[in-house]
């Protein structure tokens, strides 16, 4: 895919979650392009299971709490925001320590960061993670991956991963998650929570990585109440109300905005 058909793309996708529902006419006057050029944008999301095409437009494929998107569904979502939130969370991150990564496409993004910052360990449940710290070469660097049951985020979850996590000491825990509101960081897969939580057990520290588009969205099981994350980092999109909430409940509020954040509230 090109760049800007994947820029395009990636609008349309923001659209189709913030709205529900879109049609060709809207999206061709808020790209400025013709009317085939969008249609073959949805064509190419439909057929990647980002959306539903309908006549005249598409609609969202759901938000059910069973609902897991794939690694690739996700990749597109909110890519600069991403981005800035891992380059926040990169620098929380010293040379020579223990570091925990879930499986997400946030916790990936980061996990390109970290490949130039020496000797530390990475312990990680996701094998695209693993794949990212070991292209770097380095040989101060170490790997440790969890087996498992692979699930549709490429999530390595179940009883062997939690039995390689229980024996581990982290210095931090970066924890990507599927949705969170005031009940807590959820996932729609229960099997994937529960390896979650013996990651964060692990960790002396737990930083959980989430852009403004999860606030709102439950998955089937809570993987941690919003009080057992002692930094949560998002980005400037978050809405007022959840800004209050979210920062009235995690021990720090980081706000990304591009490579630069601020503390909220505790």
């Amino acid at each position: 895919m090109n760049p800007l058909a994947s820029q395009r793309q990636a609008v349309i996708l923001d659209e189709v979650e913030r709205l529900g529902a879109v049609r060709v006419s809207s999206l061709v006057a808020r790209l400025g392009v013709s009317d085939m050029t969008v249609r073959r944008d949805l064509d190419a999301l439909a057929q990647r299971g980002l959306v539903i095409k309908v006549h005249g437009g598409a609609t969202s494929v759901g938000g059910r709490s069973v609902d897991e998107p794939g690694f690739e569904a996700k990749q597109v979502r909110a890519q600069g925001e991403k981005d800035a939130i891992a380059h926040v969370a990169a620098q929380m991150v010293t040379p020579g320590s223990a570091v925990g990564i879930s499986a997400g496409t946030t916790t990936w993004t980061l996990a390109h960061l970290l490949r130039d910052i020496p000797g530390i360990t990475v312990v990680t449940n996701s094998m695209r993670v693993a794949d990212v710290v070991l292209s770097s070469g380095r040989t101060d660097q170490t790997v440790v991956l969890t087996g498992g049951i692979r699930t549709p985020s490429d999530a390595l979850v179940g009883p062997v991963a939690v039995e390689a996590l229980r024996t581990l000491h982290l210095d931090v825990v970066f924890l990507g998650v599927h949705g969170m509101d005031e009940r807590g960081f959820t996932t729609p897969n229960l099997m994937e929570s529960e390896t979650d939580r013996a990651l964060v057990e692990a960790g002396r520290q737990l930083v959980v990585v989430a852009d403004h588009s999860k606030w709102g969205v439950v998955g089937l099981s809570t993987i941690v109440p919003l009080s057992d994350a002692d930094v949560l980092i998002t980005d400037d999109a978050l809405t007022p109300h959840a800004r209050e909430v979210l920062g009235g409940q995690v021990g720090e509020l980081v706000i990304a905005r591009g490579q630069s954040a601020r503390a909220g509230e505790r």
